[in-house]
């Protein structure tokens, strides 16, 4: 069985609302407005064309803080700081060292993979800070490829780069929609809630 992971809030931590909250301290009175800015921010189609690799570092930036009314040297600051942001999660993480020790050991796994919406300027960092990524056998990130989950043309360069068979491919993503997307096109999929829920469905699967 393959598996693909996506990266953010399942292997990285990602927490919008959070990241808010301390970057607008005076903008945002409360979790729940952190809430309503992270959708404003971060569901705008700019950040998907940014994801997508269709919009630079600096034009997004200019948008939001224009868009929203925020101070630019903020939105900067926050642009620019996501990178080192995203940290592992151990949880995750030490599930994803089980599975490379079971490949190579020839049980459960015959490859690791991975799917993540991710600007450029993200994917380099995690490329450049974390040497873990190297126990994959590939992937793609959207920046790269012009393409963003879910939509299906980017499971489809996925499969058709790396040969995967659909019914031998199970994907991991923190969206339903997307996990629904990967299903569509004959994946199987796991809707990443948490890293005790994700290792007994990995174990039912017989991957752990």
């Amino acid at each position: 069985m393959n598996l693909v992971f996506d990266f953010g809030a399942v292997l990285f931590t990602w927490q919008p609302a959070q990241l808010l909250l301390q970057t607008f301290p005076r903008q945002v009175a409360s979790p729940e407005a952190a809430r309503q800015l992270a959708h404003q921010v971060f569901g705008h189609p700019d950040w998907h064309a940014f994801d997508c690799g269709l919009l630079e570092p600096d034009m997004v930036i200019e948008r939001i803080a224009e868009r929203l009314d925020l101070p630019l040297a903020s939105v900067r600051q926050l642009v620019h700081g996501i990178g080192v942001r995203l940290v592992p999660m151990p949880d995750t993480l030490a599930l994803l060292q089980q599975l490379r020790v079971r490949r190579l050991a020839g049980q459960g796994v015959t490859g690791l993979y991975y799917l993540s919406n991710m600007p450029v300027l993200y994917a380099r960092a995690l490329e450049a800070g974390h040497d873990f990524l190297q126990w994959f056998d590939g992937g793609i990130f959207s920046g790269d490829v012009k393409l963003i989950k879910p939509d299906p043309a980017i499971y489809r360069l996925l499969q058709s780069r790396y040969a995967l068979e659909p019914a031998s491919t199970l994907f991991v993503d923190d969206l339903k929609g997307n996990v629904q997307q990967a299903r569509l096109l004959g994946w199987q999929g796991i809707h990443f809630e948490s890293p005790r829920q994700l290792q007994t469905e990995l174990a039912l699967s017989g991957l752990l």
